[in-house]
């Protein structure tokens, strides 16, 4: 086959010759960079524009910053304790301020070689640093912050926490109006002195002290680095409670100093070995939180929020000493109680990571939702088995449980245990060191309890305990919990008796007593004593001392329930609170510990009604006295019962502590000015002492928040009584024995007092010997009403 004949103008085909290397690198590489920066500069077009617009709709809205420039700290309202000791502050800001001039240097280059190193650089938002967390952030799995110190200041002082994208806008437009109206000293000054950096302290000055215990111009370099790592996480860089985890930041800071060249390497050198010394005692002394609640809330009441901001001081009567003692004692008594009960489970589970460098924080974080109580310490699982356990603190310290501390756990860490009260890893638990400095597994007590006392001649309070932790329950169980006193109700009857001609001689029968539920269609009342047995006629000394439930009930009857009703009012006590029905005689109404602690005062100082006092002094800012207590000087208007009435009730109420439900008290203090009264009301809901020295009043009160049974044999002389022997065996070490003196009207007949017109032969002789049908005087069965509202009100009461 003959081949197609060839154009003259038509070569033969060939192979592409090789781009030239001129034009291999313009369309290799300069082209790509020439399109990305063309997109970019479309993208920082639109940027642009968007931050005009943002500038155009957002910037005019902002709130106006001149106050900035004239900022006044608001001082905070402080509490003190009798002797001056500061145990409380409360306001928005609690800080020492201090000029840029008096905050020294050191501190200044710490803060700003990790916050940020290029502050008197930018003009309020650093570019550089943007640009730089973007790339740690495209890099890192972990994010990293680019707000400058100005944009700081423009969070704390006017943007809410949450993070958001439009948070973050205003927080730009902020900054940059804030550096367009304050110098940069301005803005370091306001941010030195506002931030928030734990332990109760806003600002370096403030957190200097409560840390070092020392003025800031006193700083080192090593010290300034610790404080500054502080504002990123002030619970997880506490350097008290996370030494190890602070000072790995510390040591960063300095490092970033030296590399900003605010120090020279010797110094660098120098910081990195210093060991730093804290402040070992606290600038606020623990314990005392319910004491400066309360005050803060008087004060509340008396100025409204000013009380916050104009530097109130206000001095208390509390005693700093015996507050602490009664903590402990109440916190000692809760956790008695608690070791009897079974084990209830870790308080929560935390999934931890597989990855060892990421434990210790996943660690601290879960842990902050737990904090320490006192000495019972918060602790994350780590490895468990039957015979150990290891867990790791909130400072990062890794401790060991032995078989002997794993005994109130039960079977919890076998594989038997139920998911909810199993120990495994990720369970947080609660631990305690004993003295032999051997770890065991606690838990932090569901019970709660108050105390407060008081002198009964002035009323001014010596020691408040609110509950078992304050920080954990802010609730005031002394002032705001309503409870049944039970029978240390019980005095306030026999008081309401002895107007009526009962006198301690006075024979009442312990008989059962039945209250047929009749045409009401209730149930019947068949009340019982607490130990259930019956022991026939006694004295009312002797009833008073064993607190015998039938007893109290037929006294009520014989004086009448409303009688007893408005006779209670002389105590200070709510005739609401309190119905005028049998149930009353066992402690059915409701009080307050420190309702309570009131009452008894009245029997303790003789028959007069003094109020409880708490605040002695108020003075402002600048130190003009505001407010001033007088002291009380009893006289006859402020008389609530007849002397007389007061000295034959201390007689009886210091039989029980003699020889009655609560003997333990003179047994084991060793003397006999000790008065008061046990109790414990319906199915051991409440547990109650109160109980007094002629110079001292106190009340205890145990039970749960949500009234549950505490167990068959808890009871008040058995669970409060001791929390007051431990306090007392305190309070009373210096006060000698004092005795009452006998008042006019009362006779002396065979070793038993008795009022001049009620001797034998004139007072009330007996009750309940005789068939109410056959007895002179008895009082007359309840009616059909009473019996129903008695049911409604108490079911079966048997009170201790």
């Amino acid at each position: 086959m003959s081949q197609p004949e060839l154009s003259p103008n038509t070569s033969a085909p060939q192979d592409k010759p090789a781009i030239a290397p001129k034009a291999w690198w313009r369309r290799w590489v300069l082209t790509p960079i020439l399109t990305v920066i063309g997109l970019s500069a479309a993208g920082a077009m639109s940027v642009l524009l968007l931050v005009g617009i943002g500038l155009c709709v957002a910037y005019p809205n902002l709130p106006e910053v001149h106050g900035l420039a004239v900022y006044q700290p608001k001082m905070p309202l402080r509490v003190y304790a009798s002797n001056g000791t500061l145990i409380g502050e409360f306001g928005e800001e609690k800080r020492h301020f201090l000029p840029i001039s008096e905050i020294p240097k050191v501190m200044r280059d710490a803060v700003l070689a990790i916050e940020d190193a290029r502050f008197y650089q930018h003009g309020g938002v650093d570019y550089l640093g943007v640009l730089r967390a973007g790339l740690a952030n495209f890099g890192e799995s972990r994010s990293q912050g680019a707000s400058t110190i100005t944009m700081q200041v423009a969070r704390n002082f006017y943007l809410p926490s949450e993070k958001t994208f439009t948070r973050k806008i205003y927080e730009i437009l902020l900054a940059m109006k804030i550096e367009s109206k304050l110098s940069k000293d301005q803005i370091l000054e306001l941010y030195m002195n506002q931030i928030f950096l734990g332990q109760r302290a806003y600002g370096f000055a403030a957190a200097s002290d409560i840390y070092f215990g020392k003025p800031i111009k006193d700083l080192t370099v090593a010290e300034a680095a610790m404080l500054a790592g502080l504002p990123k996480a002030p619970s997880a860089y506490n350097p008290i409670r996370n030494p190890r985890r602070a000072t790995i930041r510390q040591q960063y800071i300095i490092d970033r100093m030296y590399e900003n060249r605010f120090i020279t390497a010797e110094q660098r050198d120098e910081a990195k070995a210093q060991a730093l010394r804290y402040r070992t005692k606290p600038p606020i002394p623990p314990y005392a939180e319910y004491v400066a609640e309360a005050a803060r809330s008087l004060m509340h009441e008396q100025y409204g929020a000013e009380a916050y901001t104009r530097g109130l001081n206000v001095y208390t009567s509390m005693d700093l000493e015996e507050q602490a003692i009664a903590a402990k004692a109440l916190r000692k008594g809760l956790l008695d109680f608690d070791r009897r009960q079974p084990w209830r489970g870790p308080e929560a589970y935390v999934e931890l990571p597989t990855d060892p460098k990421q434990v210790d924080i996943m660690i601290a974080e879960a842990l902050e939702e737990h904090p320490d109580s006192d000495t019972i310490r918060a602790a994350l699982v780590t490895d468990a088995s039957p015979q150990r356990v290891r867990a790791t603190l909130q400072s990062g310290e890794q401790v060991e449980i032995g078989a002997d501390g794993l005994k109130s756990v039960g079977k919890a860490l076998t594989e038997q245990a139920s998911p909810k009260h199993q120990i495994r890893r990720g369970a947080v638990i609660r631990l305690e060191q004993g003295s032999d400095g051997k770890w065991a597994i606690r838990q932090l007590p569901e019970v709660e309890g108050a105390f407060v006392s008081m002198d009964p001649r002035t009323g001014l309070i010596r020691a408040m305990v609110g509950g078992f932790d304050f920080e954990r329950n802010k609730f005031n169980h002394v002032t705001q919990a309503w409870r049944q006193p039970g029978s240390s109700f019980k005095p306030f009857i026999y008081s309401a008796a002895l107007e009526k001609g009962f006198t301690p001689a006075t024979v009442v029968n312990d008989a059962p007593l039945f209250y047929d539920a009749g045409s009401t269609g209730s149930r019947a009342w068949e009340p019982k004593n607490y130990d259930g047995k019956f022991e026939g006629p006694m004295s009312l000394r002797r009833a008073l001392a064993k607190s015998k439930n039938m007893v109290s009930i037929r006294v009520l009857e014989s004086v009448g329930t409303h009688y007893a009703q408005n006779w209670l009012t002389n105590f200070g006590f709510d005739a609401d609170k309190h119905l005028p029905y049998l149930p009353m005689a066992l402690g059915a109404g409701s009080v307050t510990p420190m309702q309570m602690a009131d009452a008894y005062a009245v029997f303790a100082n003789g028959g007069y009604r003094v109020n409880p006092t708490l605040v002695l002094k108020v003075t402002d800012g600048r130190g003009h006295t505001l407010a001033q207590y007088r002291p009380n000087v009893l006289d006859e208007s402020m008389r609530g019962i007849d002397a007389r009435n007061a000295f034959v009730m201390n007689s009886l109420l210091q039989e029980v502590t003699r020889s009655g439900t609560a003997a333990r008290a003179q047994s084991t203090l060793k003397r006999p000015d000790l008065y008061g009264k046990t109790g414990t009301t319906n199915d051991s809901m409440d547990a109650w002492f109160a109980g007094y020295h002629p110079h001292l009043v106190a009340v205890v009160w145990i039970g749960y928040d949500q009234p549950r049974k505490l167990g068959d044999r808890e009871t008040g002389g058995g669970l409060s009584l001791p929390v007051w022997i431990d306090y007392m065996a305190f309070a009373l070490r210096h006060t000698p024995v004092v005795e009452y003196t006998p008042p006019e009207g009362l006779v002396n007949i065979g070793g038993e007092w008795f009022y001049e017109e009620y001797t034998r032969s004139s007072g009330v002789r007996d009750v309940g010997l005789q068939s109410p049908d056959a007895e002179e005087g008895a009082p007359s069965a309840p009616s059909a009403s009473e019996k129903s509202d008695i049911l409604d009100m108490f079911g079966k009461p048997a009170s201790e």
